[in-house]
């Protein structure tokens, strides 16, 4: 029997993987808060796996003040830390920490492509993703033989009932009759088989650096309009509006996250290790937007 503690009892990921794994004999789980102190109480003897889901998300844009960066690195960096430490004490053999793509910075700006391969170093934009890395860094100086680390760097995740610029895209496509056209490329990795990665590497008993992601790239204005096509709606998708965007661009980050691209080169993500890749884009937009059988 594999026993995971899960971190952040009330995590979209955390639950989404608790129902997940749940489902298949030989594994049990436990869900702990991290939002007070109580989980240093907690007993983790017997614990194979710690699956660290619990941080402060990334929810603003631009400069942000001196006492939000500290509580991005108090809790993605510091407690993490902690909680990492704690596992190794009490015996804890394999810790996997959910870090993200934003470690490498922001996406390319409208009209240009960013595609990150191996070797492309990581230069964080904001402290959230410093928070993140500096993490990464610390729990290396803490694995051992006994006691191994996984970092999985994943692109934007999305699923039923999720939160981010995927429910935005979808309100779109619901309501609007006209969208940008804009070709840019971006990595996208659906809840479903991001669970199924995760699986693989408890199983595998996996280690090192990962990078996760749905086997086809998406752009923004055709996952729009797959939405909508979900929904039983069509859209038209207008040319011309680059030159517009770009000059947006310049005044919020918000757009440039929306129509900028940011992909990881598909052989990153080739896991040999397993089929992870349970579900195409098509397959998950339906089930994301709940025409479709859900995961």
């Amino acid at each position: 029997m594999k026993r995971i503690l899960i971190t952040g009892i009330n995590s979209y990921l955390g639950k989404c993987f608790k129902r997940y794994i749940e489902g298949f004999p030989g594994y049990s789980t436990v869900s702990i808060s991290m939002r007070d102190g109580s989980w240093r109480d907690e007993d983790f003897t017997g614990i194979d796996t710690v699956f660290h889901v619990a941080g402060l998300a990334h929810s603003d844009n631009g400069r942000i003040s001196a006492e939000k960066a500290r509580m991005y690195y108090s809790i993605n960096t510091d407690l993490t830390e902690e909680l990492a430490g704690k596992a190794k004490a009490e015996g804890v053999h394999q810790f996997i920490f959910m870090s993200s793509a934003i470690v490498y910075g922001d996406s390319a700006p409208v009209g240009e492509r960013r595609r990150i391969e191996r070797g492309t170093m990581c230069s964080p934009a904001n402290a959230y993703g410093d928070s993140k890395l500096q993490a990464e860094y610390r729990l290396k100086k803490l694995a051992d033989e006994r006691s191994r680390a996984a970092f999985l760097r994943p692109p934007m995740i999305y699923g039923p009932g999720c939160k981010g610029n995927y429910p935005v895209l979808s309100l779109f496509a619901q309501h609007l009759h006209f969208f940008p056209r804009v070709d840019n490329e971006r990595s996208m990795l659906f809840v479903g088989n991001l669970m199924a990665f995760v699986k693989l590497m408890i199983d595998n008993d996996e280690e090192g650096t990962f990078f996760p992601q749905n086997a086809e790239y998406s752009n923004t204005s055709e996952l729009v309009r797959m939405i909508a096509q979900a929904h039983g709606r069509r859209i038209r998708l207008v040319g011309g509006l680059t030159g517009l965007l770009k000059v947006m661009g310049a005044f919020t980050g918000l757009v440039n996250k929306a129509f900028g691209s940011l992909s990881y080169d598909m052989a990153l993500s080739d896991y040999p290790g397993g089929d992870y890749r349970k579900y195409t884009l098509q397959e998950s937009i339906e089930i994301t937007e709940g025409v479709s059988q859900a995961i």
